[in-house]
C-alpha cells in the first residue's frame, strides 16, 4: 500500500532527527511510559512526557485544550456537550484491561499499562469532524492499532474488527435509567483494512498528556481521522476480529443516517442536515459560527482514498 504524507504537512513540521534524538532522551523508557499510563489522569498531568510527532499530523491550529475537553459526545455520561466533563470524572480507569479475541491464532486479554509498554507512543495532530457538522483539530497521543492487532496474528478469515466499550452503570449515569439513549455496550466496527491502515490509531492521551480525560474515552479510544468521530470509540474493553461486518450501535439505531462507512464525505449529506460544511470549534458560535468547507475523507483522501476504489460512496455511506 502507497502511503503518501498528507498535503498540508510542510517539511518544517517533520520532526529533524537531532530533535527525535533528543526527545527520546527525555523518555524515560517503556517502563516510564507504563508507569505513567497507571497514575491516575491528575498526576499524569503533572508528569508530561516528550513524544516524537508522527509525519502524518496536520500542521493546522490545534482546538484549545479547554474545548476539546468541555464539548463532547459521550452518551454514557448524558447527552449534552457539557455533561461528560461534568460527570465521567467518577470512572474508574485503573485497573484496565483490553480482551482481544475471535479469528487471531492468539486470543489474549492484556492490561493496558503492558499494551503501552509494547509500543511507540507519539503525537498525532489529526483533524476531527463530527457527523454533527462540526470539528477539531487534536493532537492525540498514541499508537497504530495494527500493532495491536498483530500481536494477536489475524487469522485469513478474518475481514472486520468489531469494538465493543464499557458498561458500569454505576459510574457511567447514562447508562442507568428507564430511558436509555442507547442500546449499551456502545459497538463500533471496521474492515480489517481500515483498521490495520497507518492513519488508524489507539489514542493513550492528548494535549502531550500520557493518559485521556475520561470525558474524551479514557483510558484507550480508536481515533480513525478520515471517518465522522462516532465511529472512534471510546473507553475499549473489547476487540474482537470477525468475518461478517458487525453490527455497529447508530446502524442499528437509523441506518439510513449512520452507514457503516461514515467517511466524511461533502458529496453525501446527512437526511436532516448538509454536509458540505462544517464549523470548527473555538471560532464563534451561534450566527457568527464560521463555516468552512467541509474536506472529503476530511482531507485524508490521498491516504486512504484507495480503500475504497469501485465502491459507491453514497450507497456505502
Amino acid at each position: 500500500m502507497l502511503i503518501r504524507r498528507p498535503p498540508d504537512i510542510p517539511p518544517s513540521e517533520i520532526t529533524p532527527r537531532s530533535v527525535y534524538l533528543c526527545r527520546r532522551e527525555l523518555l524515560t523508557g517503556a517502563a516510564g511510559l507504563a508507569a505513567l499510563a497507571a497514575l491516575p489522569n491528575s498526576l499524569a498531568r503533572a508528569a508530561p512526557a516528550a513524544f516524537p510527532k508522527s509525519p502524518f499530523s496536520t500542521d493546522e491550529t490545534a482546538t484549545r485544550r479547554k474545548d476539546a475537553t468541555s464539548y463532547n459526545n459521550f452518551y454514557e455520561f448524558g447527552t449534552d456537550k457539557a455533561d461528560p466533563a461534568a460527570k465521567a470524572g467518577a470512572l474508574t480507569t485503573h485497573p484496565w484491561s483490553v480482551t482481544i479475541d475471535g479469528l487471531v491464532a492468539k486470543p489474549q486479554t492484556l492490561a493496558l499499562e503492558d499494551i503501552v509498554a509494547s509500543v511507540t507512543l507519539e503525537e498525532r495532530i489529526y483533524r476531527l469532524r463530527c457527523v454533527e457538522g462540526w470539528s477539531m483539530v487534536i493532537p492525540w497521543i498514541g499508537f497504530a492499532l495494527a500493532d495491536l492487532l498483530k500481536r494477536a496474528e489475524p487469522l485469513g478469515s478474518a475481514r472486520f474488527v468489531a469494538f465493543e466499550t464499557l458498561v458500569r452503570p454505576e459510574e457511567m449515569p447514562g447508562q442507568r435509567g428507564l430511558f436509555q439513549p442507547l442500546p449499551w455496550p456502545y459497538r463500533e466496527g471496521l474492515r480489517l483494512d481500515e483498521a490495520m491502515h497507518p492513519l488508524t490509531i489507539l489514542a493513550t492521551g492528548l494535549y502531550g498528556e500520557s493518559q485521556l480525560p475520561s470525558q474524551n474515552g479514557a483510558p484507550l479510544r480508536l481515533v480513525v481521522p478520515w471517518k465522522y468521530g462516532f465511529k472512534s470509540i471510546k473507553s475499549i474493553v473489547r476487540i474482537s476480529l470477525v468475518e461478517a461486518q458487525p453490527e455497529t450501535t447508530w446502524q442499528a439505531l437509523a441506518a439510513d443516517e449512520y452507514g457503516f462507512y461514515s467517511n466524511v464525505n461533502p458529496e453525501v449529506d446527512h437526511p436532516r442536515w448538509s454536509q458540505a460544511t462544517e464549523r470548527r470549534i473555538g471560532e464563534g458560535s451561534g450566527l457568527f459560527a464560521k463555516r468552512r468547507p467541509t474536506l472529503k475523507f476530511n482531507g485524508y483522501g490521498d491516504q486512504v482514498a484507495e480503500l475504497y476504489a469501485g465502491m459507491d460512496l453514497r450507497a456505502n455511506y
